[in-house]
């Protein structure tokens, strides 16, 4: 497995050591040769900020590559689809128990959870936004 993820992009902007790159995410029958008979396929732009810590030299409109390392991808997963789960868990079982068995209550009790876990996790997105960084690897002439 590689130990980077890497994507082509546009620079939209530069800001100092940092820039916003617009890159086209696709999923991966997105380039699959028989896509267009498949409703399954898609992409999607999306606008990273990117940090170009060895300063290389770029403007707006010029093809980059940036990269971002692997195992961010697992640490996305976690804290968006396992961690989350869990809170579900152990909100279900604790108001089971604690409701005597309602489990239409506990159910909602669990799903309300989700509430304060993600204001949570937005209150921390300055601390994940350093923990997720990619950063600029070469200019594309």
């Amino acid at each position: 497995m590689a130990d980077k993820i890497k994507h082509t992009g546009i620079v939209e902007n530069t800001d100092g050591p940092w820039l916003k790159v617009r890159i086209v995410q696709t999923s991966a029958c997105a380039a699959c040769s028989v896509k267009s008979h498949c409703s399954v396929a898609e992409s999607r732009e999306k606008l990273i900020d990117v940090y170009n810590g060895r300063m290389l030299g770029c403007r707006a409109g010029q093809q980059v590559v940036i990269a971002g390392a692997a195992s961010l991808g697992m640490k996305a997963v976690f804290w968006a689809f396992v961690c989350p789960f869990a809170v579900v868990l152990a909100a279900l079982f604790a108001s089971m128990s604690v409701s005597g068995g309602d489990e239409p209550l506990s159910a909602l009790v669990a799903l309300g959870m989700l509430i304060p876990y993600y204001m949570v996790l937005y209150l921390c997105r300055k601390r994940l936004k350093r923990t997720f960084v990619f950063t600029l690897e070469s200019v594309i002439n």
